[in-house]
């Protein structure tokens, strides 16, 4: 059983040395652990430091890609490299490596394909009293489109397993932490949560530039993914509006009209035709939706057996109790 810890990084020189020296040594279970630096195109001696730790593998960006671009070529390189249990933590040392054991637990016992770290953010003492409140909100709108109960969905700091990894394809430019629940929610993987403590602060956040930024964001992050996996639910429920708002325009003009009333109403009822158009634009979209959905199911069976093919078997020996259990019907 292999395990690689994912460390990706931007300018970390002063904070990575914490990290590196955290992560545990050895693990009940796993047989070899090995550490992966993701560098999305640091100007510092953040690879240098690395190197000078004892890094088994480091991935280097020229220019600068991204936490979601960062997550994903960490992930395919771990996987080429036979790795069995993928570990993602940050290299601003937020979240405490030595709970890594506790994090791939459920992954070893075959109760979970995901494990989560709750970082229990109403305790942290940096957060304001408003971010502590977006943070639950937004985790209860992802558990809205995942069908999971999380109360952490945007910790970075996770376990998965590689049958995980094959199941899920992440698109997003900005953050995988949102989709990679929804799609795995929506997939029917097993996502398990264990709380931890994080470490004191040590820099400001790099992924945005102010939390209204990162609310924006993070919601069309959601709706995206959301709209991928549940289309009919959004666009019926325009549908509707719009339908409803068309209707009454024409009601309002059949009253009028039955009460006497020879004033031009004509403007209502173009506002009235112009929304039941939208209300059958809205339902065509949402048969087409649907069309794409049934397509994308198809191709990410065929990106399941691809990476199979490429990189192995999708459940290591080590859990063949758990493959079992899945192929009884």
């Amino acid at each position: 059983m292999k395990l690689i810890v994912q460390v990706p990084c931007l300018n970390e020189e002063a904070t990575l040395p914490l990290v590196l020296e955290s992560i545990p040594a050895a693990i009940e279970g796993i047989d070899e652990i090995e550490i992966l630096i993701v560098d999305d195109g640091s100007t510092d001696a953040t690879v240098e430091v690395a190197l000078a730790h004892g890094v088994h593998h480091v991935i280097s960006h020229t220019d600068r890609m991204g936490l979601a671009r960062s997550f994903r070529d960490g992930v395919e390189y771990a996987l080429q490299h036979g790795a069995d249990i993928v570990v993602n933590t940050d290299g601003d040392n937020q979240y405490p490596q030595a709970r890594i054991a506790d994090l791939v637990a459920p992954i070893l016992a075959g109760r979970a394909d995901i494990v989560i770290g709750d970082r229990q953010t109403h305790t942290i003492e940096h957060f304001s009293a408003f971010k502590k409140v977006m943070q639950r909100f937004g985790s209860w709108v992802v558990n809205r489109a995942a069908g999971t109960e999380l109360p952490d969905a945007a910790s970075g700091f996770r376990a998965y397993s590689r049958y995980s990894l094959y199941r899920l394809n992440v698109v997003t430019q900005f953050s995988y932490t949102m989709e990679t629940i929804i799609q795995a929610g929506n997939k029917r993987l097993a996502i398990a949560s264990v709380e931890v403590d994080t470490n004191p602060k040590t820099r400001e956040s790099r992924l945005f530039s102010n939390m209204f930024e990162h609310m924006l964001k993070s919601g069309q992050a959601i709706m995206r993914s959301y709209i991928m996996y549940k289309p009919w639910p959004v666009f019926a429920a325009m549908t509707a509006l719009f339908g409803v708002l068309g209707a009454i325009p024409f009601v309002r003009y059949a009253v009028l009209l039955a009460t006497g009333d020879q004033g031009n109403h004509y403007q209502s009822l173009m506002l009235g035709t112009l929304l039941l158009i939208g209300s059958g634009l809205s339902l065509a979209l949402g048969v087409l939706s649907d069309l794409s959905k049934t397509n994308r199911i198809l191709a990410e069976e065929q990106l399941y057996r691809a990476k199979e093919s490429q990189y192995g078997p999708a459940y290591p020996a080590a859990t063949g109790a758990r493959q079992r259990r899945r192929q009884v019907p």
